[in-house]
């Protein structure tokens, strides 16, 4: 690229705007109180109770790009006790909310697995939603050592 001095006048211009403009290469991430929020709003202003939800997770993932994770409800999932949806969360993620599954009485059981990615150790959260509105949590803490170094 033949480069003349229109050209550098406006690159110049442009690195002004941006160092001016206070603009930044990094991303921010989901706190603890951004999960908190957002758990809140889904339970309709109240916290999720602990207990009906287990979530595993491993304790220590040497790769962050491929967490597996799985949740379970205990329910009969029948008119009385169904579960509507499964909510997991996570804390260093840019978004708190990282997938959402739905369930019916059809579904016979609340278990679904996945896997997710966790660029630091960090706390999972799942949250179940009941069709009564209630809701129940569980949460581990993941850490994520890349390149099983360690941390």
């Amino acid at each position: 690229m033949k480069m003349n001095r229109r050209h550098a006048m406006a690159m110049s211009a442009g690195a002004v705007v941006f160092a001016a403009t206070g603009l930044s290469s990094t991303r921010a991430l989901a706190t603890a109180e951004d999960v908190d929020k957002a758990m809140m709003q889904l339970g309709g202003g109240k916290m999720p109770e602990a207990g009906k939800v287990t979530l595993t997770a491993p304790e220590i993932a040497e790769n962050g790009n491929t967490v597996p994770i799985s949740v379970e409800v205990d329910s009969a999932m029948s008119d009385g006790d169904m579960v509507s949806s499964v909510t997991i969360y996570a804390e260093g993620n840019p978004n708190p909310d990282v997938v959402t599954f739905n369930f019916s009485a059809m579904s016979g059981t609340a278990t679904a697995s996945t896997r997710m990615r966790l660029a630091k150790t960090q706390n999972v959260v799942a949250v179940a939603k009941m069709a009564d509105g209630s809701t129940y949590m569980d949460k581990k803490e993941v850490k994520v050592t890349i390149g099983g170094c360690g941390g």
